[in-house]
């Protein structure tokens, strides 16, 4: 079984009424394997964060696989209404920038301006994880800085892919280290 066939099988299921692509139980071969954070929590957060992960998955080049379940959190480092947030497993055939570029206009197309650091948001998107790469430019830096401390990525993540490493340790090993009081599933 391919690396990303053992990921998929341990995967939970999604709801009813997720496309098919998303509910594909295998990714077929692209060539690179991505993991997206998605988070909202201005307007309609839950459709929102459900529509960018459609729309990822419509893009050119990119197969969303497995979208995880949702969660609803506390804002961190910030005031606001609480966050919908979730992971998205992807494949592709963009490398890593382009690939940011995409999620970029995505986030755009939904109205996302960044007036402040931490601001509420009509929609985030960020690369979690990309085929195991660690990439620092000006532009983007992956694995995400911040991904070890935030029980809203490694939740979701976990549920996807639980043996995941990142920076040396296991997904689950990581959330077991968070505080994750401002966790609940939708």
């Amino acid at each position: 079984m391919s690396k990303i066939g053992a990921r998929a099988a341990a995967a939970p299921q999604l709801p009813q009424g997720e496309p098919d692509c998303l509910a594909a139980a295998t990714c077929p071969p692209l060539s690179h394997v991505a993991y997206i954070g998605l988070g909202a929590n201005l307007g309609e957060a839950e459709a929102t964060v459900r529509r960018a992960a459609r729309e990822l998955s419509g893009a050119a080049g990119v197969q969303a696989c497995r979208l995880s379940p949702l969660y609803r959190t506390r804002p961190v480092d910030a005031g606001g209404p609480d966050y919908v947030n979730g992971v998205v497993e992807l494949n592709t055939s963009l490398s890593a920038l382009p690939l940011w570029r995409t999620m970029q206009a995505i986030e755009q197309a939904h109205g996302r301006q960044r007036p402040y650091r931490n601001a509420p948001r009509t929609l985030d998107l960020d690369l979690l994880w990309f085929d195991g790469s660690t990439i620092d430019t000006r532009e983007l830096t992956v694995p995400h800085p911040r991904l070890a401390q935030r029980a809203f990525v490694l939740r979701p993540l976990a549920d996807l892919a639980p043996a995941l490493r990142i920076h040396g340790a296991a997904v689950s090993d990581l959330l077991q280290h968070v505080d994750q009081s401002g966790l609940w599933p939708i």
